[in-house]
């Protein structure tokens, strides 16, 4: 039976830094003790919250229930041919450590989603994404332990409904189950997505003319520390805003008044439009309010500069989508879960 601590402290586990508390406390390394945990009472009786890397949540106070860190580990191709591989992975692997494992062994698909915080458990459940690849591009299929019969069941691509940082186990399915194993069909074939953001911008400045995937992981992490604060320096959580996605009737009127605005056209009916530009425009950019504030290189990242509170950043970013709102007409959701 995996051992349960109390009153433990969250600051290190999660990437905004804050020092809230979790009552009950425990460290998940095998499916089984997950099972063990699930028939145990105090898991029955209590609220529950999953942890990955914790670099997707806001808290803003003590947990009163049980926190469960989950550490399954472990990375296994399991079958291969001419054109693909197909590997599971431990939902407690670092993802950018299983980024660059990927590239190690030539397997290529995710080189653009060098960098990214947090676990592979959490990836499809966020469906993350970066420069024009997302997990459900790549994703195969995924192990998961429901929560009430402690059998484990697979979720193919369907089943997980993955939308623009969306996936089934944000709503549905929504606290029902541990994320296990993770799924990934790899390319051998290189097929490259350098359309994205500065990537082309940034191989040219690094004299690279014909890029491996190895080449533009580089160039991604280039990008992102050029413009993002390292959490373990200043906390935060990556992007504290989902890009809108608006009517095109709205972006036309939008693009009339503000011809600079950059968007990329999603189909006839829909455009996205990059939060952070719409969060510098109403003036939030650098923006510092005692120990929280608006990132200076990146505007669509909030940050805890020490001893910044959980709700002090909630407050924070309301005004931000209240002004935003209020000069564009445009409603910005976070990506973040806030708990």
């Amino acid at each position: 039976m995996p051992n349960i601590l109390k009153n433990i402290s969250l600051k290190s586990l999660n990437t905004f830094g804050l020092d809230c508390k979790a009552q009950y406390f425990v460290e998940i390394n095998a499916i089984e003790e997950m099972r063990e945990l699930v028939a145990n009472p105090l898991f029955q009786s209590q609220r529950i919250l999953i942890l990955g890397g914790g670099s997707n949540i806001l808290l803003t106070q003590d947990f009163e229930g049980l926190v469960i860190k989950n550490n399954i580990s472990g990375i296994e191709l399991v079958e291969e041919n001419a054109e693909h591989f197909w590997v599971k992975v431990g939902a407690g692997e670092v993802w950018h450590n299983f980024v660059m494992h990927s590239i190690e062994k030539q397997w290529a698909g995710i080189e653009n989603l060098a960098l990214i915080p947090g676990t592979v458990g959490a990836a499809p459940m966020q469906n993350i994404g970066a420069y024009g690849v997302e997990i459900k591009d790549v994703f195969w299929q995924l192990e998961a332990l429901n929560l009430s019969t402690r059998e484990i069941e697979i979720f193919d691509h369907a089943a997980c409904a993955f939308g623009y940082r969306e996936s089934v186990f944000k709503h549905s399915k929504k606290g029902q189950y541990m994320i296990c194993r993770v799924g990934f069909k790899l390319n051998k074939g290189v097929h490259l997505h350098l359309e994205y953001g500065a990537i082309l911008e940034t191989l040219k400045s690094m004299h690279i003319v014909e890029p491996s995937i190895k080449d533009v992981a580089s160039a991604v992490i280039a990008i992102r520390q050029s413009k993002l604060p390292d959490p373990k320096k200043i906390g935060n959580s990556g992007s504290f805003f989902k890009n809108p996605v608006v009517p095109t009737a709205l972006y036309s009127k939008l693009k009339a008044a503000y011809p600079d605005m950059p968007a990329y056209i999603q189909d006839d009916q829909l455009v996205k439009i990059p939060a952070g530009w719409l969060i510098e425009q109403a003036g939030w950019k650098g923006k510092r309010l005692g120990e929280i504030g608006v990132h200076d290189k990146q505007a669509l990242v909030l940050v805890n500069y020490g001893a910044g509170k959980g709700n002090d950043l909630v407050k924070l970013a309301q005004d931000i989508q209240h002004s935003v709102l209020e000069k564009f007409g445009v409603t910005l959701h976070p990506e973040v879960n806030i708990i």
